[in-house]
């Protein structure tokens, strides 16, 4: 295998920019999104009969073909391209970001004293070959009362927070417990990510 001392990030995350760098990795954002080509672009809609699983996976999937394929139509240098998806389950639906403080409101008072499970599929790809990690984590949350939503609303860092909520903010001091992956939460497994960097040459520590 090729060593690379670089890869390129397919998201425009700012928590998985901040992940990547905490341990060490040399990378560049591509900026999907900026292409005239609407091919560029990822359906995340879950489909019918489409498993959480299956969801993330495939959305993590097309992400990083995506990716590949950006690198490729602008003639970029070849380097291993990273992508991840995250999910919020709760009894076996996905509960995506809000649209508004109200749904915000809505969704934090579902999770509020209960368990859920949050997903993260991770993906490299280079030249002909991909490769999949899925991160599963059980998150308990606080029962939380509406005061404490509604202060929580007001700060506005739910609002683009799969689950209505960020867990390396100052919803923080709601969850109780966490068996699984703190980063996978945050939208990015670091474990699984290093494990997928090395298997395409990318040194890490």
């Amino acid at each position: 295998m090729i060593p690379h001392s670089r890869v390129y990030l397919a998201s425009q995350s700012p928590r998985r920019r901040e992940l990547l760098k905490q341990i060490g990795i040399n990378f560049e954002t591509l900026l999907l999104r900026s292409s005239l080509s609407r091919k560029m672009d990822v359906d995340e809609t879950p489909r019918k009969n489409e498993s959480p699983e299956a969801h993330v996976q495939r959305v993590c999937q097309e992400k990083v073909s995506a990716g590949w394929i950006f690198q490729r139509s602008r003639n970029l240098f070849p380097l291993p391209v990273l992508a991840a998806d995250t999910s919020v389950i709760l009894d076996g639906k996905i509960i995506g970001k809000p649209q508004d403080r109200e749904q915000a409101v809505a969704t934090l008072r579902v999770l509020s004293g209960r368990q859920h499970h949050v997903l993260s599929a991770v993906a490299v790809s280079f030249e002909e070959r991909t490769e999949m990690r899925l991160s599963v984590s059980k998150v308990t949350m606080a029962k939380l009362t509406e005061e404490r939503i509604r202060r929580y609303i007001l700060t506005s860092e739910p609002l683009d927070k799969a689950g209505a909520y960020a867990i390396q903010g100052h919803a923080a001091v709601f969850i109780q417990h966490i068996d699984g992956s703190y980063s996978g939460v945050m939208g990015l497994p670091l474990f699984e990510t290093a494990e997928l960097l090395q298997i395409f040459g990318y040194p890490i520590l």
